[in-house]
């Protein structure tokens, strides 16, 4: 076990200059859906939606960093909103960029801004990777929407999925000398790969979130289990909260003086039952925030619109 903490205090949010329905995504994720307003519309709301939950993390102490549009040409975006899939930042100071699988998802990948907006705001970056290859063509990994990463335990969990490959996955744990690697098989209530970790799965300092009934094999359903419960209080959730209410795509954060928010779109807080909201109790105060828009037409919820921030401060 790492001496370092499984949660942060700061996240990098992308605001949704570019927001709508993304053709080349929606081929395999099936929570996106098409919606009959305009694009101008969906646009509007989804940025009041992303304003409001800036807000509210703000005024629960969460230090929010904000990736603006860009001012030079760019092509179009309709995905930045959930920059976690592309870069992550890890304790020792380091960048991680990582190969995406939807071509026009990789005009979100803005390394420089990014590494200029930590530096400005007093985070230190001493190494910027590209992990993969330069040209995208064969294998991706999406950052930590492809992985959920127990930085303590030194463990990365991932479902198989054509976002994550066998072969980049296994190359992130050999170059970042993470303990172990668990890649596992995933089928959604129609027969497909799930097509993000972070949407069957979460995990907080003290607890972790997981829909074991998507895993397919049984000798890994077991297996993540077993490797979860032995650090954390595993809350089982359903096919159906997952896939409907999207309550595996939730993320502890803290507040600037240590205490634990949990924070989680309001359609994922009205899925779980009161049981599973009172042992969630136990771990942070549950900040629910609206993303209908951004849910239904995007298909990511909160976990998937933070970056979370672990570089170390400047003194």
């Amino acid at each position: 076990m790492l001496d370092v903490p499984r949660t942060t205090d700061t996240v990098l949010m992308v605001r949704p200059y570019d927001f709508g329905f993304n053709e080349e995504t929606g081929s395999d994720n099936e929570f996106q859906q098409k919606l009959q307003a305009s694009e101008i519309e969906i646009n509007k709301k989804a940025n009041a939606e992303f304003q409001n939950m800036v807000d509210l993390l703000k005024k629960e102490g969460v230090i929010v960093l904000i990736l603006e549009k860009p001012e030079e040409l760019y092509s179009k975006a309709p995905d930045a909103i959930f920059p976690n899939n592309w870069f992550s930042t890890e304790h020792d100071g380091t960048l991680l960029i990582y190969p995406m699988a939807a071509h026009n998802r990789r005009f979100e990948k803005r390394p420089a801004d990014v590494e200029k907006l930590l530096n400005t705001n007093g985070y230190k970056i001493r190494n910027v990777i590209n992990v993969g290859h330069l040209d995208e063509t064969d294998s991706f990994l999406e950052g930590t929407g492809s992985m959920v990463i127990d930085h303590a335990a030194e463990i990365v969990y991932a479902a198989r999925s054509k976002r994550c490959s066998d072969e980049q996955f296994d190359n992130f744990i050999r170059l970042r000398f993470y303990e172990e690697g668990i890649l596992f098989d995933t089928t959604s209530s129609t027969g497909h790969p799930v097509y993000h970790t972070n949407v069957m799965m979460g995990i907080g300092e003290k607890f972790a979130v997981v829909c074991l009934e998507c895993i397919y094999h049984k000798k890994e359903k077991e297996k993540v289990y077993n490797s979860l419960n032995r650090f954390f209080d595993v809350i089982e959730i359903s096919m159906e909260q997952m896939e409907k209410y999207f309550c595996g795509n939730i993320l502890q954060v803290n507040s600037s003086n240590g205490n634990p928010i949990i924070v989680m779109s309001e359609q994922a807080f009205s899925g779980y039952s009161k049981k599973q909201l009172q042992r969630l109790e136990q771990y942070g105060k549950i900040l629910p925030v609206d993303l209908t828009t951004i849910e239904t037409v995007g298909g990511g919820s909160a976990r998937c619109m933070m970056a979370e921030i672990f570089s170390e401060k400047m003194v």
